[in-house]
């Protein structure tokens, strides 16, 4: 009777589990005890993808081409005796696709702002696996330390505009885990605000007053001042 096999274990050899689109990938899967001969068979999803004989205890090696989204997922190996029914199964890996990321949009609440006032800016890549890491810029400095988002949702950093300085070109990138994929936004400039002069409201307001004391004036004359005119004649 053949030694009963060990469960085997399912590595991967050449490629990553975070893969692109027609990345190779090799696994190999082995049952480090047990008798010769035997039968390991590839599973993707519960389907079968290949099966290799080996004639001693040496790994069955997998050669797979990603070439579309539903060769990634859970892979599994079974060994087995082709003289018994049954078998081992493996540990399972899982592939993820990576897709490379669209163009950030870097945008604000407000275009217009004053010295002394807090703005923000917010910045999103719309399409891209996750996660996706932001960096801001002014010019060519960078303004706040990068930001990782789990979700798809923006960036966001809080800037307070103290002088005309403040006023450059703001820009931020983006980048995942595709790689040699960084993508830098559109550049975003705040215009300053015009400031209302203190004057004003004053010059405001004493026309007002200017105003209702001649409109009473007139109001006046046909009550009193005609009345007291007459009597003095």
């Amino acid at each position: 009777f053949p030694e009963m096999l060990s469960n085997p274990k399912l590595v991967l050899v050449q490629g990553a589990l975070n893969v692109v689109m027609t990345q190779n990938v090799t696994l190999s899967c082995l049952s480090e005890s047990g008798s010769p001969p035997v039968r390991y068979t590839l599973f993707r999803h519960n389907q079968q993808v290949s099966a290799l004989n080996r004639s001693d205890l040496t790994p069955a090696l997998f050669t797979l081409t990603i070439s579309s989204a539903r060769d990634v997922g859970e892979y599994k190996c079974k060994a087995e005796h082709n003289t018994s029914s049954g078998g081992k199964y493996s540990n399972s890996l899982n592939f993820t696709l990576i897709e490379p990321i669209s163009k950030p949009v870097l945008s604000s609440p407000t275009s217009q702002a004053k010295k002394g006032q807090n703005v923000t800016l917010s910045c999103l890549s719309e399409n891209g696996s996750l996660p996706i890491t932001y960096l801001f810029f002014k010019g060519t400095q960078t303004i706040s330390p990068q930001k990782t988002m789990q979700k798809r949702e923006a960036a966001v950093i809080f800037l307070f505009i103290d002088s005309l300085s403040d006023f450059g070109t703001y820009k931020c990138k983006a980048s995942n885990s595709f790689p040699n994929n960084t993508k830098y936004s559109n550049g975003f400039n705040f215009t300053l605000a015009e400031e209302r002069s203190h004057s004003q409201p004053l010059i405001i307001s004493l026309g007002l007053i200017l105003l209702l004391l001649i409109t009473g004036f007139a109001l006046a004359i046909p009550f009193f001042i005609i009345p007291l005119y007459k009597a003095s004649e």
